[in-house]
């Protein structure tokens, strides 16, 4: 989805009104890494057509703290993040202004989508970005912030805090621990325990660029 921003700068009243609904294409290739998958889109990100732009959302920063990137990125930056081997896709495809305005309808159907997805795409790690809509998503009413048992479209699985500024749980150094935990599971190859479950949809250093598969951006 093109920016809806004229000029490339903030984005107005309008941008933000405009961009409700809006789907943000994800950044994604074959191979990578970890997949992050964040919840919906905010208007702010639909309007600009960078994952996590809203000033105020942790997700950057995290990320860098983390390890996973060897500076902190700006959201326009976001398709460096291939040569890193990571990706972003949605749990919900569609733009609102809060992540609570979508149904569970919604969240049900877009985890069966993201698991066809994570299968096409084959990466090693899915890691959820909101432990509530994951278990809204897959009647998972016990996962908690972490590694999972079992896999998730033949990938293995992480739920990590959402990253959002509205997130009072966690402050950025509490998220960037989480995002380093993972880190630190993707360096090792460590299995985050045994294949009993498999979730269907239903009521350190800075790292170089990846080895895995080769990559290309897809729209």
């Amino acid at each position: 989805m093109a920016s809806t921003v004229h000029g490339g700068g903030r984005p107005s009243r309008a941008d933000l009104a405009a961009a409700v609904d809006k789907v943000l294409p994800d950044v994604i290739a074959p191979g990578l890494d970890v997949l992050l998958c964040g919840i919906n889109p905010g208007l702010w990100s639909a309007a600009t057509g960078h994952h996590f732009a809203r000033p105020g959302n942790r997700f950057w920063p995290a990320l860098h703290r983390g390890g996973f990137t060897p500076r902190q990125l700006r959201p326009d930056e976001q398709d460096l993040l291939i040569g890193y081997g990571l990706g972003i896709t949605n749990l919900a495809a569609r733009a609102t202004a809060r992540a609570d305005e979508l149904t569970r309808d919604e969240l049900t159907a877009g985890g069966a989508v993201l698991r066809e997805k994570v299968e096409r795409f084959a990466p090693a790690w899915l890691a959820v970005l909101g432990v509530t809509a994951f278990r809204t998503a897959f009647g998972a009413q016990r996962v908690t912030v972490g590694p999972q048992d079992g896999g998730f479209g033949g990938a293995r699985l992480w739920i990590l805090p959402n990253p959002s500024g509205l997130n009072a749980h966690f402050t950025l150094d509490a998220l960037a621990a989480e995002f380093a935990a993972l880190r630190q599971a993707v360096t090792d190859g460590a299995e985050p325990g045994s294949p009993a479950v498999a979730y269907e949809a239903g009521p350190s250093s800075p790292p170089g660029p990846s080895n895995r598969a080769a990559r290309s951006r897809s729209s």
